[in-house]
């Protein structure tokens, strides 16, 4: 069979092109849409006995009872509303640390450094990539402990007396793993973009007499305001939906959407009401979204005519 699909390629060579696409489409069909689909129809279901779905007896009368929206209706209960509330809350914050951090190193590989050095710093910052996720989450566990690396260094500096038990499983330790992990995400847009910023700008807003501050927020800024929202996307939309940062560094009251999610069908083998989590959340995250294709459309207009 291969071998006759290799003759037909080599005979029709225009179709290659194709026969990648529709190898692509299968892939996210089987994949990606297939299970999304799964879980849409899960989250218009009922829970049933032994975390099986619970069958439908009377297809009408279930939809006009509108039962089949309980679970989403379920989903704006107070209790989960303060969860939500909680993950806003850490996402924004870690993105604006992320963004805080990030900005200056970027900037400085950018512009600062010597270009034979760029390609160096840049390896620096994707290094962490190279280790597991869960390995460099667990090694702050060694560090934020009671027994950890921080503790002993503050009790040999004589700053302490006794470990300090809050470091961990706390939302200070879960926003420190937050923003160690994914800020990565916000230097890199930020590089690009600062990367093509127009310096002889800098130097006309020098020369029009703006100090080193108005000519940041005046000229750099704006000009890669496109890298600072990248950036902001790329970092606000894994950690809104993060589990396991929170699972391992935070504590019971850290609770976040996605270890409700989690919790949903691992612990309570609620699949409908965690499906109706799923699509509440990424309903969500597909506005946010939709605002950041519009803005950049008009940019790209804005900049073309």
């Amino acid at each position: 069979m291969s071998e006759a699909l290799i003759r037909v390629f080599q005979r029709f060579p225009s179709l290659r092109p194709y026969a990648l696409i529709f190898l692509a489409l299968a892939i996210l069909t089987v994949f990606f849409f297939f299970p999304l689909l799964i879980m849409l129809v899960y989250s218009f279901a009922q829970k049933g006995t032994y975390g099986l779905i619970k069958p439908i007896d009377d297809l009408g009368q279930y939809l006009t009872s509108f039962e089949w929206l309980s679970n989403y209706v379920r989903s704006f209960e107070p209790i989960y509303l303060e969860i939500y509330a909680r993950s806003l809350w850490m996402a924004v914050i870690t993105t604006l640390l992320c963004l805080v951090i990030g900005y200056p190193i970027a900037y400085y590989i950018s512009l600062k450094v010597k270009p034979s050095w760029k390609n160096t710093l840049l390896t620096l910052v994707v290094v962490p990539f190279w280790t597991s996720f869960l390995i460099r989450t667990y090694a702050w566990i060694v560090i934020l402990r009671s027994e950890g690396l921080i503790n002993h260094g503050l009790i040999a500096l004589g700053w302490i007396d006794a470990p300090i038990e809050t470091l961990l499983y706390s939302e200070f330790a879960v926003m420190l793993g937050l923003v160690y992990g994914e800020l990565p995400f916000m230097i890199l847009p930020l590089y690009a973009s600062i990367e093509k910023l127009d310096t002889a700008l800098l130097e006309a807003a020098s020369d029009l007499g703006a100090n080193a501050f108005w000519t940041f927020v005046k000229v750099t800024i704006p000009a890669t305001l496109p890298g600072i929202l990248a950036g902001v996307i790329l970092v606000f939309i894994p950690t809104i939906g993060a589990f396991i940062t929170p699972d391992l560094l935070g504590g019971a009251k850290s609770i976040l959407v996605g270890n409700l999610v989690q919790n949903q069908f691992m612990i309570a083998r609620d699949k409908p009401f965690g499906s109706a989590i799923c699509f509440g959340l990424a309903a969500f995250v597909l506005v946010l979204l939709f605002f950041y294709a519009r803005y950049s459309t008009r940019k790209e207009k804005a900049i073309f005519v």
